[in-house]
């Protein structure tokens, strides 16, 4: 992963990345583990009032979700 912040934007589309390719599950509409694990940093930002997170402030698999979503992309 770069050094470059990631914006409230780009963390929102892989969110919505991950919903598409498995979207929510059981009556609940469980989140997939990848949104799941990118779904808290998003919220913290929100609440905080963040535009910008530091990649490293991500949890390996919020990290990991973020990284397939962003070669996805740019493929």
């Amino acid at each position: 992963m770069t050094d470059a912040l990631l914006t409230i934007t780009d963390l929102e589309a892989a969110i919505n990345y991950w919903r598409a390719r498995s979207p929510s599950q059981g009556e609940e509409l469980r989140l997939c583990a990848e949104a799941s694990a990118l779904a808290k940093p998003y919220a913290l930002m929100i609440v905080q009032g963040a535009t910008r997170i530091a990649p490293e402030q991500l949890g390996e698999k919020a990290r990991a979700a973020f990284e397939a979503w962003r070669a996805a992309a740019s493929a």
